[in-house]
């Protein structure tokens, strides 16, 4: 099995490179307005988790990999829906490296959330025992 090491490496990079990807779409690529778009601060919310994701913190994990779903829909939307190309194939981007960033992090999340099951399942075990 690969280290979680490399998972947590991956989510790091994949949420780094969609804010970057997002900011880049909205004002250079395919702004909706020329010379760029308010859209782009789509990815300021994304700043809030990178904190907690880069100190491994679980809890910034566990909620910010259901929070990036919100970014799969919007990208799956878009790359469905807008007439250019241009902002179709940055859609598909955004999905894929949502895609990236979530299994990466349910990836490193995993030996912690079966730790996290073994100790309660003790617990129960040492509880039920004494009664």
């Amino acid at each position: 099995m690969e280290s979680p090491k490399y998972f947590h490496l991956g989510a790091i990079a994949s949420l780094v490179a969609l804010i970057v990807w997002l900011v880049v779409w909205e004002v250079v690529v395919a702004p909706l307005h020329p010379g760029g778009s308010w859209l782009a601060l789509k990815a300021v919310p994304l700043l809030i988790p990178l904190g907690g994701v880069i100190k491994r913190d679980i809890y910034t994990l566990q909620w910010s990999s259901m929070v990036i779903l919100l970014y799969f829909i919007e990208g799956s939307v878009r790359a469905w829906s807008d007439k250019l190309p241009a902002s179709q194939l940055m859609a598909w981007g955004e999905v894929v490296l949502v895609c990236i960033y979530f299994v990466c992090a349910l990836l490193y999340l995993r030996p912690y959330k079966m730790a996290a099951k073994r100790i309660a399942k003790e617990l129960l075990e040492k509880v039920t025992s004494k009664q």
